[in-house]
């Protein structure tokens, strides 16, 4: 799925949108014990509770594409009879009026999710007649083809309120506040099948992490049984070591400054596309090659990004391995921050034999917010004999 894809789903979670049919929700304690179930036409919520639900799916579609959303494909064996998928696909095409099958999924995420706090399961099914589209992009919502029938998932903490003060308006005082059990914002979540092309693709889903380097794997090998893609983490260190081999010892300053200014050239290039840009081998190869890799290390370059888990071919979301917002350069006494347009303002240069770091500067120069004078060329000067 794309940006304007989710996009599309979340307006579905909305009062002028909505396309929810059902709604199920399940609060579990700290010990894994079911306390209290939801199961109603979800249009029939008294109206404020029905926008704080709106809220808590938005939020489950929220974050960065490749970060926060991420695509999950499911394994053949996974379709079959007893699959997750196949499951799965049950639960939505019940439209969540099957008790037995909603109570069995209940008992998957309290069997695979590892939280030690309360938590609140809820589960909702929506159908959504898709609008289809004249050649300028314009929804025709007259014109449709197709029905996208979803359920999403959302997984949120549920946490003891903070102790404090409060006024009490009937008594006219001041006084202790009452603590209550608050639903926060999901923390994890899916959307099943994935809405991909703008239509049904049933063989992916769409996965939400508020922290994606805090994935519930044992969840999604369990429950989804879908292949865990690389955290965006664990592709910015592995894209490092790539360039330290592959540049090998042409892995110099001006190199690796290079290097990043061609990544955020194409990022912003490609901002205002739908799906997030993603280096595969021949454009990281490409990447390597106009910066000064080797011949004999690209071959070997070639050797090592192979492919992954479940025969996956190795990818890098390039948002996720370079940093739009500043060009940092690191020293272990030092840490310089430079904005990724101006990287030409910073220099490698031998100073009296040294190596050093130069930084060309403006007229204006602040430390720890106090405005200091530019050193002048006449006192770099060496004085007269």
């Amino acid at each position: 799925m794309n940006k304007k894809e989710a996009n599309e789903i979340k307006k579905l979670f909305t009062p002028t949108g909505c396309a929810i049919t059902r709604i199920c929700g399940c609060y579990v304690d700290a010990e894994k014990n079911k306390r209290t179930e939801l199961k109603e036409a979800f249009l029939s919520l008294p109206e404020e509770e029905a926008f704080k639900y709106f809220t808590i799916f938005r939020n489950g579609l929220s974050g960065t594409l490749g970060k926060n959303l991420i695509d999950m494909e499911f394994p053949l064996h996974t379709e079959t009879e007893g699959g997750t998928q196949e499951f799965l696909l049950k639960l939505r095409d019940s439209q969540l009026k099957d008790d037995a099958l909603v109570e069995e999924f209940y008992e998957k995420v309290i069997a695979g999710y590892d939280y030690g706090e309360n938590y609140y399961i809820i589960l909702n099914h929506c159908a959504y007649d898709i609008p289809a589209k004249s050649t300028d992009g314009i929804e025709m919502f007259d014109a449709s083809d197709f029905v996208y029938e979803f359920i999403q998932c959302t997984i949120c903490p549920v946490k003891l309120s903070k102790a404090g003060l409060c006024y009490n308006s009937e008594t006219n005082v001041i006084e202790n506040r009452s603590r209550d059990w608050i639903v926060e914002a999901p923390d994890t979540g899916f959307l099943f099948p994935a809405f991909t092309d703008r239509n049904t693709d049933i063989h992916s889903l769409l996965f939400y992490s508020k922290n994606p380097e805090q994935m519930p794997e044992r969840l999604i090998d369990e429950l989804l049984g879908c292949i865990i893609p690389m955290s965006a983490k664990s592709q910015k260190e592995i894209f490092q070591a790539i360039v330290e081999e592959t540049l090998g010892e042409n892995c110099d300053f001006e190199t690796v400054k290079n290097l990043h200014e061609s990544l955020n050239e194409i990022l912003e290039e490609t901002k205002d596309e739908p799906a997030p840009f993603t280096l595969d081998q021949y454009q990281m190869k490409k990447l390597l090659e106009n910066n000064g890799a080797s011949q004999e290390k690209l071959e070997e370059f070639d050797q090592r990004f192979g492919e992954g888990e479940e025969g996956q071919k190795t990818a890098f979301i390039a948002s996720n391995v370079v940093n739009t917002k500043s060009f940092e350069i690191k020293t272990p006494d030092v840490s310089i921050k430079v904005s990724p347009d101006k990287t030409h303002l910073v220099e490698n240069r031998m100073i009296d034999g040294r190596p050093c770091i130069v930084i060309g500067i403006s007229e204006h120069v602040e430390i720890n917010g106090i405005t200091v004078r530019p050193i002048s060329a006449e006192k770099t000067m060496e004085p007269e004999e």
